[in-house]
């Protein structure tokens, strides 16, 4: 049988990185972008570089329904559904808070219940989620977990909104909500694939050197003095994520699903332990 892997976002930055790692591992990569332009090209260079699969561009936006119902039936006309890397998002000087709530959070949503019917033994999706909600030990309160639970609901954006009042309209709130949303929902979906034999993780990035973690450099200097307390001592590169998402995807973590992996250079442990912080 042949198999089937997608990667969102496979245009540039972490996902194109991605796309580079899960050539070899399937038969056939979709690699799914909204820019026709670059993902056409992606998948005419991932192809001649003969790694032994076919890149197949797939032209979506990962929030449209129907592109997503026509994305799945590509799977299944082509065979089994092996691996998804799921690098499509957006951060927070790319748009307001209610598109970083649909794309980063809806948009997942979305993606994993049209992927969730061919979802069978050895499949295996890894969700992009951030280090945001982690810096800022983001938490969520019953009555707004119940609301982030349930993305899907035509009223999600309203009622996070009504919960969590105007500060959610600051982008870099919205993200970090968003993003732990996404943590969130890895863990329920990792329950309801379980028992087909399939997984899903999420990946939470730390800085990394793509052109759009170099947009949000631009737009937040504090980022600067971040990457001077990550431990490791350099901004991470888009191949950094990439190796741990192939690993996540590989038969070889079979027996890893529901829990998120901090791709962050020690960021995250220096942040919290004040007292080893660098000057």
């Amino acid at each position: 049988m042949t198999t089937v892997g997608i990667v969102t976002g496979a245009g540039r930055g972490m996902g194109l990185a991605c796309a580079r790692r899960l050539m070899g591992m399937v038969d056939t990569l979709l690699l799914v972008d909204r820019d026709e332009a670059t993902v056409s090209a992606a998948a005419k260079e991932l192809t001649d570089a003969g790694e032994g699969s076919v890149a197949e561009p797939f032209v979506l936006d990962i929030t449209d329904r129907d592109g997503l119902a026509r994305l799945a039936a590509r799977v299944a006309e082509l065979g089994t559904l092996r691996a998804v890397a799921h690098a499509a998002g957006i951060s927070p000087t790319m748009a307001d808070w209610r598109r970083i709530f649909t794309v980063d959070l809806v948009g997942t949503a979305l993606l994993a219940e049209a992927l969730r019917p061919l979802a069978t033994t050895g499949t295996a999706m890894v969700c992009f989620a951030s280090m945001a909600p982690l810096l800022a030990n983001t938490t969520a309160d019953p009555a707004l977990a119940a609301i982030l639970d349930d993305p899907l609901d035509e009223r999600f954006l309203d009622r996070v909104h009504g919960l969590l009042g105007p500060a959610v309209e600051n982008t870099g709130l919205a993200y970090a909500w968003a993003k732990h949303g996404v943590h969130r929902f890895v863990r329920q979906e990792a329950v309801r694939l379980g028992p087909v034999g399939a997984r899903v993780c999420s990946v939470s990035p730390g800085i990394i050197d793509t052109p759009q973690g170099q947009q949000e450099a631009a737009g937040h200097p504090s980022m600067e003095r971040l990457v001077r307390q990550t431990p490791l001592g350099r901004t991470g590169r888009a191949e950094d994520v990439a190796a741990v998402v192939g690993f996540v995807l590989s038969a070889e973590a079979a027996f890893l699903s529901g829990i998120d992996i901090l791709v962050d250079g020690g960021l995250c442990a220096a942040v919290r332990d004040v007292s080893r912080m660098p000057e």
